[in-house]
């Protein structure tokens, strides 16, 4: 028995150094599942530094509209970001990355569907990321294209029609578009290229809510005989908190737009990136600071925070290419496009709450022709040809299901419900009750 046992045992321990080699042997190396958890982690880190955009979207609204209207401003950027993740889901990010397809529209309905749990290195798909991280980070792309809608319609327009209008752009407007581009669509082969959405979600955005200003009209009282009646802002203390987290997430929305971080080149890109996007951002503040100096003899902090994010945006087509110094003044021309565009606009009665069509609208073609400077593989009638295209469709699409809205159920309130405030009129609820007159 004792001889039986030592055997037994022997020969156990012989077999153990074969198992354990051959386990190892099976076992995938960080070689080849590295750039998949890398990238994947890139996409979650870019994703929920997006996601904080949708805070520096409602502060930044929130401190430029009266105080009669913040909590109306405040529950239309709620609701967006939560409609944006179910229409994204339901039909958006399958239409965008439809795979092949004819380069102009891909499959409607077609629900995202995650990877199942516990997924095995073997049932990856080990060149990219998880789906989930995937979906997580384009879903912050498309909210932030209904924000800017959203500040720029403020204090006059209806709840219910402003949130049918998101349904329609983050489930089928925005997503369309962005095929077109991203998704392997026309102008994709053509040789547009729009690194991380100066015209893909900012300019879409500025489009849309150029035409919603122009159906909405002016506020009560903005233009009287000829001039422009200012109306300040409650609170720039809160518009100023919206810009630094706005500025913090756009690390994400560009960087992340790397889509890549499992080599030391694409990390290091993403460091590049960050650089410039700061820098970009710095450069068009700082001439929004120096023009509005000359130009009005005093300093305009409204002007200073969208030059910051003016430059933002123009840095946004092409954030990895320019040296600091051509990121430098890539933004700073942003910045100088919002200080003459936003009396621009007054000049024309659309009225922009926010400055959301210079920012994102006028800072956005000008970045996305920007690229030429850049990179040589694409040319400037390309970038026109694809800034047209977007303007067009973006445009056009969004009057028609406006003029819609408007000829149906009506998109402004009335006149008495503009007066009081769409904080009493729209939710029956104000934001600083303890401020309001008895």
């Amino acid at each position: 028995m004792t001889k039986k046992l030592t055997y037994l045992l022997g020969t156990a321990f012989a077999l153990l150094p074969a198992a354990a080699m051959a386990q190892d042997a099976a076992a995938p190396t960080f070689d080849e599942i590295g750039p998949y958890i890398m990238t994947t982690l890139l996409f979650l880190v870019g994703g929920f530094l997006v996601f904080w955009m949708a805070a520096g979207f409602a502060m930044l609204e929130a401190g430029l509209v009266r105080g009669k209207n913040v909590a109306m401003q405040l529950t239309k950027n709620m609701a967006l970001f939560s409609i944006a993740g179910i229409m994204y889901w339901l039909v958006g990010f399958n239409l965008m990355y439809p795979g092949d397809f004819n380069g102009y529209i891909g499959s409607f309905f077609v629900v995202t569907e995650l990877e199942p749990v516990g997924l095995s290195a073997a049932d990856a798909a080990l060149d990219y990321a998880s789906v989930a991280s995937d979906f997580f980070f384009q879903l912050m792309f498309v909210a932030a294209t209904a924000s800017i809608v959203s500040g720029a319609l403020a204090e006059r327009i209806k709840l219910w029609p402003f949130l049918a209008f998101v349904v329609v752009l983050t489930g089928f407007m925005y997503p369309i578009s962005g095929s077109w581009q991203w998704g392997g669509g026309f102008l994709s082969e053509m040789g547009f290229s729009d690194f991380a959405g100066s015209t893909v979600v900012h300019s879409v955005g500025g489009w849309a809510a150029l035409a919603g200003a122009i159906v909405l009209g002016p506020r009560l009282g903005k233009y009287k005989e000829g001039r422009t009646v200012p109306m300040p802002g409650s609170n720039l203390a809160l518009a100023t908190l919206g810009t630094f987290i706005l500025w913090l997430g756009w690390f994400g929305f560009n960087g992340g737009s790397q889509l890549a971080a499992g080599t030391v080149g694409d990390i290091t890109d993403v460091g590049r990136i960050f650089a410039n996007t700061n820098m970009a951002a710095s450069a068009g503040s700082v001439a929004a600071l120096i023009l509005t100096q000359l130009l009005y003899k005093k300093v305009d902090l409204t002007m200073v925070l969208n030059g910051a994010l003016a430059g933002l945006v123009a840095i946004t087509a092409e954030p990895l290419a320019p040296t600091l110094f051509g990121s430098l003044w890539i933004g700073a021309v942003g910045g100088v496009i919002v200080v003459f565009a936003v009396p621009m606009l007054d000049k024309l009665k659309i009225d922009d709450v926010v400055g959301a069509i210079p920012v994102h609208l006028l800072a956005g073609i000008w970045g996305t022709i920007a690229v030429v400077f850049y990179n040589a593989d694409t040319s400037i009638v390309t970038q026109l040809t694809g800034i047209l295209a977007y303007g067009v469709f973006t445009f056009v699409v969004s009057l028609v299901f406006w003029l819609i809205l408007k000829a149906t159920i009506g998109i402004r309130v009335s006149e008495e419900a503009e007066i009081n405030g769409l904080d009493k009129a729209e939710l029956g609820m104000e934001a600083y009750p303890e401020f309001s007159k008895s």
